[in-house]
């Protein structure tokens, strides 16, 4: 049963204007006060969302973005802000990209976090998507091999030194501690000073394919799953593919169980609403993302007509209603939502965490009113009945 209600936030300013017709993605830049005002709005997010009762508000760590998409660099930071002027909200970190960190310093910040939250920051890690971050920072990116079996090392490290008083570690990439001298005495162990209080460390982790190879590899570290995509069309292989993993491994899952299915939403007083206003934050998104590989079907033609203005119908760029349709996006009413859900509940048996997310460039007002919406139109939903809650007591 659904009953954890999660979000996606990466951090995009109020830009000035949206869609296909506005100014084309690589030619947005603002001033450092613009770019600035994202961590005013992380805070009005994260208030309404702490008064309605969701679980977890998700920030994505992202760096050199002048153009005003996704602009928190350092999430651990905020979420130790956020965690201080909220109540019971929880602040994922989704993600923290580990190959542009050193996997120590990445465990010690988040220790550090859960400490000072009591408990509130929720680990998550990723391997990145933007050449430009991750390459920067010294990391492959361009050489996904290379990519993968970096950051699974550095996520190795990084539990390693969750869970054990004191560890060493010997790979391709790390030997940990630096074989040297200190104080009369050879380095042989390391102690992660301080640990989390919270053990095991909860953890999360993007899906974006059905590999085996990765979803193993989660599973063996107790990672659960962030789902993008929404319908049967575009997450039923990893969700299946998990739990046939996971079951393989000696768990016992029910379909769902252990994920979170990521739905991009929009709601109104009427569905032709909904999709009217919806329609310019989709066409920014897929400025956005097209080029990055993340818009399912587009050509690499369509991907040039989008860096541009207008002329999508042209060049036959996927709309929004194709994705509507598909169910990976959703525009309608609060009832028609509820109704969305329900059908995951149905075919996902073992899914608690949904994750909604209002589009990319949502703006401040708007994106506020609509997790508001949610909280008090959607929510009680999927809230426990007061008989059955006393006959669980």
């Amino acid at each position: 049963m659904i009953n954890k209600f999660m979000t996606v936030y990466a951090g995009h300013i109020d830009i000035p204007d949206h869609g296909q017709n506005a100014t084309p993605a690589n030619d947005r830049r603002y001033s450092n006060d613009q770019l600035a005002s994202v961590f005013d709005k992380t805070e009005a997010i994260a208030k309404v969302m702490d008064e309605c009762g969701y679980d977890t508000l998700w920030l994505a760590e992202h760096h050199f973005q002048h153009e005003g998409y996704e602009c928190l660099p350092n999430i651990l930071m905020c979420a130790v802000h956020l965690a201080h002027v909220t109540k019971k909200l929880r602040i994922g970190c989704g993600f923290n990209i580990a190959p542009m960190w050193h996997p120590l310093r990445l465990a010690e910040d988040y220790a550090t976090a859960d400490i000072l939250t009591k408990g509130r920051t929720v680990f998550g890690v990723g391997r990145g998507y933007h050449t430009r971050e991750v390459e920067t920072f010294g990391a492959p990116m361009l050489d996904q091999d290379a990519n993968r079996e970096l950051f699974e090392e550095q996520v190795e490290i990084c539990f390693k030194a969750f869970n054990n008083e004191s560890f060493s570690h010997e790979g391709k990439h790390y030997t940990i501690p630096a074989r040297v001298p200190y104080r009369g005495y050879d380095l042989k162990e390391l102690s992660l000073v301080p640990r989390p209080v919270r053990l095991p460390v909860e953890c999360w982790q993007p899906v974006v394919s059905a590999s085996r190879r990765g979803i193993e590899f989660m599973v063996k570290h107790g990672i659960s799953g962030m789902v993008g995509g929404g319908a049967a069309t575009m997450a039923e292989g990893p969700i299946q593919t998990y739990q046939q993993v996971a079951n393989a491994m000696g768990k016992n899952l029910k379909l769902g169980e252990g994920l979170a299915l990521g739905v991009s939403f929009y709601l109104a007083k009427t569905r032709e609403q909904a999709i009217r206003e919806m329609l310019p934050y989709y066409e920014e998104h897929v400025k956005m993302f097209a080029p990055l590989g993340f818009v399912p079907g587009i050509t690499t033609a369509q991907i040039e007509a989008v860096a541009k203005r207008g002329g999508w119908a042209a060049a036959g760029v996927p709309t929004l209603d194709h994705y509507l349709k598909l169910g990976s996006w959703f525009a309608g009413t609060p009832d028609d939502l509820v109704a969305h859900l329900k059908s995951f509940e149905e075919r996902y048996p073992g899914m608690q965490h949904i994750n909604l997310s209002p589009p990319l460039t949502t703006p401040k007002d708007r994106i506020v009113e609509q997790y508001r919406m949610v909280g008090e139109l959607v929510m009680p939903h999927f809230r426990p009945r007061p008989a059955v809650q006393a006959a669980a007591q």
